[in-house]
């Protein structure tokens, strides 16, 4: 009982992390799949596709961004035992499910919207692919779903440091 506070901070720290990740990996092959087939059709629209293929993976970035804080917060990266280093205790169960509760909004954000974004991305490349010029309008649709995934980073970069997740 005395680590179920830190297990819980962790799967929340690992979540972020893993479903974020996920997400951006699937969004970014989507992507890539079309890129390649259009790219090989006409090579010089290599750059347009590659910017718009890029897009899903910041997702992950953030997703790591808050695991990483989080690791910090809760002393791992400084003290393996993970004891909290104000109190001499262990992380208590309040704190590990705040944790957790502060890490699901990129781990479900971040999975969803890049995925989704990965599909926004496809088409914007198949507009690439017959209308070069208007390139930039696909770059505009893509980042909309970006808006989402941004909004679930700062909830949980910001609910990652309230004081009394420790």
């Amino acid at each position: 009982m005395e680590l179920l506070g830190t297990v819980l901070a962790v799967l929340g720290i690992g979540l972020a992390v893993i479903l974020s990740g996920v997400g951006s990996a699937i969004g970014v092959g989507r992507a890539g799949q079309a890129a390649a087939g259009v790219t090989a059709e006409d090579p010089d629209k290599f750059m347009k596709c590659l910017l718009l293929q890029l897009l899903p993976a910041t997702q992950g970035l953030y997703g790591f961004i808050v695991g990483f804080l989080g690791l910090i917060k809760i002393n791992a990266l400084s003290n393996p035992a993970f004891v909290v280093a104000s109190t001499g205790t262990f992380l208590s169960v309040g704190g590990g499910l705040g944790m957790l509760m502060a890490c699901l909004p990129i781990a479900v954000g971040g999975l969803a919207s890049a995925i989704y974004q990965g599909n926004v991305a496809v088409s914007s490349i198949g507009l690439v692919a017959k209308r070069p010029e208007e390139s930039g309008k696909g770059m505009l649709l893509t980042v909309m779903v970006e808006t989402y995934a941004l909004l679930a980073f700062l909830v949980s970069f910001l609910a990652v440091f309230i004081p009394s997740w420790t």
